[in-house]
């Protein structure tokens, strides 16, 4: 009996040893470790380095300055213009290049300006035709988002919400009645004033006072751009250039728009710019010293008028809606330009 019994014991002990293979409990855990891959957003980094978002500045921070410049004027140009141009980086570095580059894409769109006047007016065309046609190519350059943003400022300012209401109203994609009034006396008081400046002094008189309005209308956002300047919303193209160009970058820029200005002034007065009939000059003077000190001054004072008007602007919408948007940018520039032309016309 007791041989049988412990014959039996070793028979029991055969089920408990099952328990001991039960280890693969830790074989899943082990096997649950391939999930790491999981966290391959790593090519975001080589996705957003173009895409439009700022973090791709952490991936892409240096560069040679060459390059940086490169890339700042291809921002420039293909995001205040309608040319065909690749923006390849969108980060804040490039952004302050780009911003300092304005001005530039304001010459460009000028000089086709001022193309766009000589084609009506060589055939004999009316002055008031040569405006409109004038006029309407940097809108046209700009998809009209300049006078778009011009319009939307105007809806959200003349709302007297308070900023993150009138915000809202901006955003909308109608046009309320103060958009579509201002929008209606700037442009038409933009072809009137180069109305007036082609038929006074002809072609050269009105291109060089386009040409120096294109500029300086650009020339208004890069100092929008300065350091200290915040953005309105934490989004958008006022976000991503909100306090880029550091302020003696932005003072040195505008120093050496109003510089040329009177350079190309005096140039077109020296050439035959005829100066206003109030001016003093004797009846039939065209060209030689005195126009041509008047040509540079009427420059000198149609880009501080510009600008003088943008900064006043910029200042009202800093308080009024905390900040900067693009919207904002846009009515800057179309504000520098009105006034400059209308210093053009009225000297």
């Amino acid at each position: 009996m007791t041989s049988r019994q412990e014959g039996a014991s070793p028979r029991e002990v055969p089920p408990a040893e099952p328990a001991v293979p039960e280890e693969p409990a830790p074989d899943e855990s082990v096997q649950e470790a391939p999930r790491p891959p999981a966290p391959k957003p790593v090519p975001e980094t080589a996705v957003g380095d173009g895409a439009g978002p700022p973090e791709p500045a952490a991936v892409q921070p240096g560069g040679p300055p060459r390059a940086v410049g490169l890339h700042g004027l291809r921002f420039a140009l293909g995001t205040l213009t309608v040319l065909p141009v690749r923006v390849e980086r969108w980060d804040r570095r490039t952004a302050r290049s780009g911003m300092a580059w304005a001005p530039l894409a304001g010459l460009s769109a000028g000089l086709a300006a001022a193309a766009g006047g000589a084609l009506l007016l060589a055939p004999g065309g009316s002055p008031l035709l040569a405006a409109v046609f004038t006029v309407a190519v940097p809108a046209v350059l700009t998809r009209g988002l300049h006078l778009d943003g011009l319009a939307d400022v105007a809806d959200g300012l003349g709302s007297g919400k308070p900023p993150h209401a009138a915000l809202d109203v901006m955003k909308r994609s109608d046009i309320g009645p103060f958009g579509v009034v201002t929008l209606l006396f700037v442009v038409l008081g933009q072809i009137a004033a180069v109305n007036g400046l082609y038929a006074h002094g002809g072609w050269t008189h009105g291109a060089a006072a386009v040409t120096v309005a294109a500029v300086t209308a650009r020339t208004a956002l890069t100092l929008a751009a300065r350091t200290g300047v915040a953005a309105a919303r934490p989004e958008g193209l006022g976000a991503a250039v909100a306090g880029t160009v550091p302020v003696r970058t932005a003072a040195g820029v505008a120093g050496t728009v109003l510089a040329l200005s009177v350079l190309l002034g005096g140039a077109t007065g020296w050439a035959g710019w005829a100066p206003a009939p109030w001016a003093g000059v004797p009846a039939g003077v065209h060209g030689g010293q005195l126009p041509a000190l008047w040509g540079a001054l009427r420059c000198l004072a149609a880009g501080a008028a510009g600008l003088l008007a943008a900064e006043l602007l910029l200042r009202h919408c800093r308080r009024r809606l905390g900040g900067v948007t693009g919207d904002v940018f846009g009515a800057l520039a179309e504000t520098a330009a009105t006034a400059a032309l209308l210093v053009s016309v009225l000297l």
